[in-house]
Formats: C-alpha cells, structure tokens, sequence
C-alpha cells in the first residue's frame, strides 16, 4: 500500500524526474567548486539534497492541492494513516536515490567531488529529518498554499546562510561534530537515532493532525 502510494507521487513529478537527475549531478558538482574551503563537497550535497527534496514534494503537494488529491484519496482504500506514513516514505526514497546518484558521479567523475562518509550522510539525514519533520505537519495543518511561502524562504536563503556558518566553524578551529565525550560510533548512531526520533514524533503529530482534518 505504502509503495502505491509512493509510486503515485513519483508519478505526479515524472515528467521533472531527468531535469531533478540531471540537477542530483550538476548542483553538487556547481556549488563545492565554488564553496573554497574543507568539506565543500559534502556542503554542495546537503544544499543539494534539500533544494531537490523540497522541489519535488512540494510539486507533489501542490499537484494534490490543486486536483484535491488528498480528498479524493480518501474516497479509496488507503487509510489516511498510509497516506501520512508515504510521505515519509517518499522523502526518504528521493534522499536515498540522490545519495546514490551522488556517490556515482563522485566515484566517476574527475571533478574534485569527494565520496561522503557515514557521519555526512547522518548530518544530511538529521537536517532533512528535522526540515520535513517541521514541515510535513504544518503542511498537513495549513495546507499548501498558506504554508509554501515560508518554507520556501527557508530554503532559499540556505545556500547563503549554511556556508557562511560552515566558513565561521572552519576560521575557529571548530568541527561540525556531536562535542560530546563519546567514542566516534557513537556520535553517528546518535544523528541516525535523533533522525529516527524527530521523524516519529512528526509522523505522530502529523497522523493526529490529518485524522482531524476535513478534507
């Protein structure tokens, strides 16, 4: 069911699936040549990642708000906790597709882009986690129309705002890490376990909200 569901989506977004492919290489490729410091590849995927993200789910959101998809889902056999689950679901498969376009072009291409280890992958997890765990919510709540202003601001001005911050750690001597006194592990099972936390708890909240909500 979770899978029917997640096809659908991806069906809405076909026809800017190759253009999202296409931009899956080049942006990674654009912004770490352009980002001139330490761990610009890895910074060129997060930005990446997260404007690629928010394209497609948006589109999805703003296909269904305007055919009322949501409503007429619920003319069907999926429940409308399936519904909640697969958009989780389907935030999850672009993040995974996106990571294994990138780590291809990375171990392919002779363009400078270096291979991300288990703790980039986890800080990318957690920021994507944290995003749409705030933003899935309030979506479910507002709808799309009164929310997509504000969150489009909030990733647009990433690009601006997170090298600077990264550039300002990097002049300090200081490492975008869990500073906890714990073995390396086990800081990155806790950015996987933190990940895992705040995307439960926004797919209780986000169950609650749409079971209330009349469509």
């Amino acid at each position: 069911m979770l899978i029917s569901l997640v096809r659908k989506d991806l069906l809405i977004v076909k026809k800017y699936l190759l253009l999202m492919f296409i931009f899956a290489i080049v942006g990674p490729i654009f912004i770490s040549s352009e980002l001139k410091f330490l761990n610009g590849s890895f910074i060129g995927f997060l930005i990446t990642v997260l404007f690629l993200e928010y394209i497609i789910f948006n589109s999805v959101s703003m296909a269904e708000d305007k055919y009322k998809g949501s409503a007429l889902l619920c003319t069907t056999p999926y429940t409308r906790d399936a519904v909640v689950r697969a958009k989780y679901l389907f935030v999850l498969v672009i993040f995974i597709i996106s990571l294994i376009t990138y780590t291809l072009t990375a171990s392919v291409t002779p363009l400078g882009l270096e291979r991300l280890n288990i703790t980039n992958v986890g800080i990318s997890l957690l920021t994507l986690s944290f995003f749409f765990g705030v933003l899935i919510p309030v979506q479910f709540k507002f709808g799309y129309e009164k929310t997509k202003m504000f969150f489009f601001f909030v990733v647009f001005l990433t690009p601006f705002i997170f090298p600077t911050i990264v550039q300002w750690l990097q002049s300090h001597n200081l490492e975008m890490s869990i500073m906890l006194p714990l073995p390396h592990i086990i800081q990155v099972c806790l950015l996987y376990l933190i990940s895992l936390l705040i995307t439960f708890i926004s797919m209780l909240l986000s169950k609650q909200i749409y079971a209330k909500k009349n469509l």
